[in-house]
């Protein structure tokens, strides 16, 4: 809420000016002028509220309505359970509504044919929202793209697959509904973005976390093919074993389980529960399924046999993914213990693989190629080596500078270092939304001169498919036979991919255990 009042605080003190009415599907929708000069729409309807019998469906048309639709305020969140205090701390709570299927567009004045950038949010597929101020759209139209954020269904609400769906879809499977409505969001700015001066035709799509597994997931669908012509994955995919789409028999048969934890008979009981009952549900649940239509196998499978769609990739991580499974390492025959335990045969050849000077620093490495570090090195290989596209990689390693005696989640923030999400606001520039509610930040020279390189890199690649930055000219393509990448810090610089040859090593060890149920990433 309090985000909320934000907007329309910021909204109201803005000079009295209406973005011009521009007709959609559906009817027109009036948005609003900033005082940047960049113009939004915001919470514009892309299909229909998926309520009662539309639970569980895939997204339905939009209803037209009489007269405008003033687009000038965000619209609830896909209903979701609360955050925590770590989750929320520089995003603020939000309304939530099972009613969510809405977009944002921000867009320069008066421009025609511009790179479009569509942004997916993450959250383990079970919590996010298309209007964090993190996520704002305002400053990269302001150079030059029009901006859009989708909303998608999340939870159980928006991942659930049952035996009587599979009867009642059509194609006899279930699930993936999240991923469906970002397909129709996506549908609808082919048809509609042209009016707000973007190219659908020159549409990237750049998601974090369960974002850009969501982008990898598109990028692997045949229903999404044409909708985009470039993607950009951030800490996220699901390659490597982890977190992959589960056959649709083991996704109806979790489905069951949490029928049965709600107590329900039937479907139809199911969709008579109040939504935030079913929002609450804890039964382990894998989020992505195979369903032979939207996911139609393995991203590995995918891939070797060509069917990807094929385009222009950037995608990366950061240097400290805070996935640490081993707990405090404070000396090497503590990490020795802790590999065995957890990699068995495997251990002794990863420990000489990671050895170095710094325990703690080698186990933060190991979980984190282990993890997100392996998701994304697959991901380059495979488009690589199975499409014509490039690929193109990075490596975040900028820690933020926090104020004097401000704590981060559980962490000190002198060893959070270069968390998970903490890239996304060099690339958006939407580094002011950390200090939103308090200063936590405070930001120095080499983090305005990271966020002007991270987001120049982002509208080249959105623009003629290539990143570029003011210091490091374009962007090396990923080759596996002299892997390199971007590593992005106070001193950027084109480097040797790390650990690159040692991450086939997790691979031999098995895959990660599978994080499912309520559990989310941010």
């Amino acid at each position: 809420m309090i985000r909320r009042l934000l907007t329309a605080l910021a909204l109201t003190l803005a000079p009295a000016a209406q973005a011009a009415p521009v007709r959609v599907d559906g009817g027109l929708v009036e948005g609003v002028a900033l005082p940047s000069g960049v113009r939004a729409w915001l919470g514009v309807p892309f299909a229909a509220p998926p309520l009662r019998e539309l639970r569980w469906k895939a997204p339905q048309p939009v209803q037209p309505w009489p007269g405008v639709f003033h687009a000038d305020r965000f619209a609830p969140e896909c209903l979701q359970p609360l955050r925590s205090p770590r989750q929320n701390h520089y995003f603020g709570n939000e309304a939530t509504s099972e009613d969510c299927l809405y977009l944002n567009v921000w867009a320069p004045p008066q421009v025609e044919k511009l790179p479009v950038v569509v942004w997916i949010y993450g959250g383990g597929f079970n919590i996010g929202s298309a209007a964090m101020a993190n996520y704002s759209g305002e400053p990269l139209a302001r150079a030059g793209v029009v901006r859009v954020n989708l909303a998608y269904r999340v939870g159980p609400l928006g991942f659930l697959a049952h035996p009587e769906l599979s009867r009642e879809s059509g194609y006899g499977a279930s699930g993936n509904y999240g991923l469906m409505d970002q397909i129709a969001a996506l549908q609808w700015v082919q048809r509609n973005i042209a009016k707000f001066g973007g190219d659908p035709a020159n549409v990237t799509i750049v998601g974090q976390s369960a974002g850009s597994m969501s982008v990898a997931l598109l990028q692997m669908s045949p229903a999404a093919k044409g909708l985009f012509a470039k993607a950009v994955g951030m800490s996220g995919s699901p390659f490597g074993g982890m977190l992959g789409p589960v056959p649709q028999a083991t996704a109806e048969a979790q489905g069951m389980a949490l029928q049965r934890e709600l107590g329900a008979a039937s479907l139809a009981d199911l969709r008579a529960l109040p939504g935030d009952k079913v929002a609450a549900a804890v039964a382990p649940r894998d989020p992505i399924v195979i369903d032979g239509r939207y996911v139609t196998g393995s991203a590995e499978e995918v891939f070797a046999a060509g069917r990807q769609n094929d385009v222009p990739v950037l995608i990366g991580y950061t240097r400290d993914e805070s996935f640490r499974p081993f707990g405090p390492i404070k000396d090497r025959a503590a990490l020795a213990q802790a590999l065995e335990e957890r990699f068995g045969k495997s251990a002794a050849a990863i420990l000489a693989a990671y050895d170095g000077a710094d325990p703690a620093r080698a186990a933060a490495d190991i979980a984190r190629d282990a993890t997100v570090g392996r998701q994304m090195a697959d991901w380059a290989r495979f488009q690589q080596r199975y499409g014509k596209a490039p690929a193109y990689a990075y490596l975040f390693a900028r820690r933020q500078p926090y104020a004097l005696g401000i704590t981060f989640s559980d962490h000190d923030p002198a060893t959070v270092g270069a968390y998970h999400t903490g890239d996304v606001p060099y690339w958006l520039r939407t580094r002011d939304a950390l200090n939103l509610f308090r200063t936590t930040r405070v930001w120095e020279p080499a983090d305005l001169s990271l966020e002007a390189e991270m987001s120049a890199a982002l509208l080249a690649f959105a623009a003629q498919g290539r990143p570029a930055s003011p210091g490091l000219g374009p962007w090396p393509a990923f080759t596996p036979h002299a892997p390199r990448l971007v590593w992005l810090g106070e001193r950027s610089r084109v480097t040797d991919w790390p650990h690159y040859a040692d991450i086939a090593l997790f691979a031999g060890a098995g895959a990660a255990p599978r994080p499912v149920g309520g559990k989310p990433r941010d």
